[in-house]
């Protein structure tokens, strides 16, 4: 797998030899010295355990000649260790009084770049600004793009989900989001967290729950546990389904209606399926989306595309 797992040291300092990265007093400090507090509604709950932000930068593989994004930097303690690695680090933030924070302690680093403002667009897209920022900004040989970061968990699926599909393709994903997402991105046929994310997730991706991490290891701690997510993501020249983007919306339509018979709802679907297309693949009439595997629905999406472009083709 590319890129996917070289564990690197992490326990470094700055230049003016303090350790890189902030302890709970540190951020409250910085915080108040600006007359900021955290924001509820950005999802602000900042990592103080030490140790296992320098976990999440062991964990991502994060070298000199990589591009690192890091979305919801706050204060920038994970930042200040991903800079450590010698990488170049962009970081999207979209709290104002943070983004001067942030300039103003970041910004003599040549290798650090700041992108003000949110890093998905409507929600539910990535902001065009940040598309351009990371297409402008190449590896160094040998480099790759990964995403190190403490996720707000309001935007952790979709984020994920549109990384996925990204161009420029990012190797890794590595970062902190809500458990039950985690359980989400790898859960299986049949139980109860499977889902379109599921499936489409671990068809782009090889993904690793690496630990659990407290609600003590945040503050203000939140009121659900959280984990340490990496995921792998599978070079496009080997992925098990022929147009990843297709693949992903014709799941999200296949999941549409969890508890009724999928292959009634095919029908209705933008690119409809025939129950001899179920049966062709094993699944059966009386199947819901919840017990099709993963694999299953990859040869599925590949029926369908082949059906939707033999329809769009001119009859001779």
């Amino acid at each position: 797998m590319r890129a996917c797992r070289s564990l690197v040291s992490v326990a470094r300092f700055l230049d003016d030899g303090v350790m890189a990265g902030q302890t709970k007093s540190e951020i409250r400090a910085l915080l108040a010295d600006r007359g900021l507090a955290p924001q509820h509604r950005f999802g602000q709950n900042f990592l103080i355990d030490l140790n296992l932000m320098r976990k999440v930068v062991s964990v991502s593989g994060a070298a000199s000649t990589d591009v690192l994004l890091e979305v919801g930097p706050g204060t920038g303690s994970l930042t200040e260790l991903l800079l450590e690695t010698g990488a170049r680090v962009l970081a999207s933030e979209i709290d104002r009084g943070l983004q001067e924070l942030l300039a103003q302690r970041l910004a003599g680093n040549p290798r650090f770049s700041l992108l003000r403002g949110d890093a998905l667009r409507r929600k539910n897209a990535l902001n065009d600004e940040l598309i351009e920022k990371l297409q402008s900004t190449v590896p160094e040989s040998g480099g790759v793009y990964r995403l190190v970061a403490n996720l707000p968990y309001s935007i952790a699926t979709p984020l994920i989900s549109e990384l996925l599909l990204l161009e420029p393709a990012f190797a890794t994903l590595t970062c902190t989001i809500q458990k039950e997402v985690g359980r989400r991105l790898v859960a299986g046929p049949g139980d109860a967290e499977y889902g379109a994310l599921s499936v489409v997730a671990q068809t782009l991706a090889e993904i690793e729950l690496v630990g659990d991490l407290p609600p003590e290891a945040f503050w203000p701690q939140p009121q659900v546990h959280s984990v340490l997510v990496h995921a792998c993501c599978r070079p496009r020249t080997t992925l098990p389904v022929r147009d990843p983007a297709f693949f992903r919306t014709f799941v999200r339509n296949g999941f549409l209606h969890p508890r009724k018979k999928v292959a009634k709802q095919a029908a209705k679907w933008p690119t409809p399926l025939r129950v001899e297309d179920f049966e062709r693949v094993g699944v059966s009439a009386a199947d819901r989306a919840g017990v099709i595997s993963v694999a299953q629905w990859q040869q599925l999406s590949d029926l369908a595309r082949s059906a939707a472009g033999s329809a769009t083709r001119p009859s001779r």
